[in-house]
Formats: structure tokens, C-alpha cells, sequence
């Protein structure tokens, strides 16, 4: 039993807490193939999801991933998939901090999931309009974690791609010209002295 206390604890020490942890509102430059833009993310109000979101940053794990669901006018979605349509592992699922004030609004980003509301693992979405249906009512809703700051022209761009339906993924809306996530940074913290 020792060895699976010791996993446990090394998990939650490495949630992502321990990444800039007096920092409240996070930066990550976000690098694609169509151009750069950069979310400020709210740890304050969605410490969970921040964390995790910038735990996958930390590993490198978002980097040669696609945006791999692109609705004009809805959502720029991505995070999961490698360029060959492999789907990249998950770091276990987390959960939901929908009720947390945020809304889906245009230029949030928001954790993707299935229908079980604390099932969100790696994938990210972008609201490309105000989409209250995704908010929290009866039921659980998506969980907001942060905005572009900068280069939602960019983002702009992105969810105006051709799309088609994919064999490989078995879904539609997926970029005929693979849209690629190259890099996602942490940026430094801005100090004030």
C-alpha cells in the first residue's frame, strides 16, 4: 500500500499548483500554424482546470496537436489529436468548475467533455460567439478558465478553415488543411517591484 500512497502524493503535488503558484492569472502564448495568440487564465475563479490545463502545457503535451473541430461562428476546438489523427494520452479526468461565474463567451476558453459533467481531461475549446446553453442551468455546464488576451484575429482566422467530414476521427467539422497547434508556452510572470 506504501507504493500507491507515495503515486498519490506525487499526483497531487504535481497538479500544475506548483507552475508560477502565486500567480492568479496565468499567461500562455499559444503557437500555430496560422499564427500566435496568447489566453490569460483565471486560477482564481477555476483552480482545477487552470492547473490541469497548464500541467499538459508544462509537458509539452499540447505541442503538434490539432484543432481538430473548427464551427465557424461556434467553436475552435483542440488539444486531443496529433496531426495523424492519434489521440494523445490523458493525464486522468477533472472536475467540473462550470458554477464558477465564467461564461461561454465569445474568446473564452473552455474545457471540452463528455456527457458526464467531470469528464474533461486535455481538450479545449474556444467560443467563437456567446453561447449560453453551454453555461451551467439545471445541469452542469462547461467550464470557462480564461480568454484571449491577445491575437483573437488569429483565433478569427482559425474558425474560418474549410472542414469536411473525417474518416479517421469519424466526425465532422474537422480542417481539410490541418491547423497545428506547434507550441504552447507559459510565459514569464510579469513582476512588479
Amino acid at each position: 500500500a506504501g507504493s500507491v500512497d507515495a503515486a498519490a502524493k506525487t499526483r497531487t503535488t504535481k497538479d500544475g499548483s506548483q507552475i508560477q503558484p502565486d500567480n492568479y492569472y496565468p499567461k500562455v502564448k499559444l503557437v500555430t500554424s496560422m499564427g500566435a495568440f496568447v489566453v490569460e487564465l483565471d486560477r482564481r475563479k477555476a483552480p482545477i482546470t487552470v492547473n490541469n490545463f497548464l500541467k499538459y502545457v508544462d509537458l509539452r503535451s499540447y505541442e503538434d496537436t490539432i484543432f481538430h473541430r473548427v464551427i465557424p461562428g461556434f467553436v475552435v476546438q483542440g488539444g486531443g489529436y496529433t496531426a495523424e489523427f492519434e489521440p494523445k494520452p490523458s493525464l486522468g479526468t477533472i472536475f467540473n468548475e462550470s458554477g464558477n461565474g465564467l461564461k461561454n463567451e465569445t474568446y473564452t476558453i473552455a474545457m471540452a467533455r463528455q456527457n458526464d459533467p467531470h469528464s474533461a481531461t486535455r481538450q479545449f475549446y474556444f467560443n467563437m460567439r456567446d453561447t449560453p446553453s453551454l453555461d451551467p442551468g439545471r445541469n452542469w455546464g462547461y467550464t470557462v478558465f480564461g480568454y484571449v488576451s491577445e491575437g483573437s484575429d488569429i483565433l478569427d482566422a482559425i474558425s474560418a478553415v474549410e472542414t469536411q467530414y473525417s474518416m479517421n476521427l469519424r466526425a465532422p467539422d474537422v480542417p481539410i488543411e490541418p491547423v497545428l497547434l506547434l507550441k504552447a508556452e507559459i510565459l514569464p510572470e510579469v513582476t512588479f517591484n
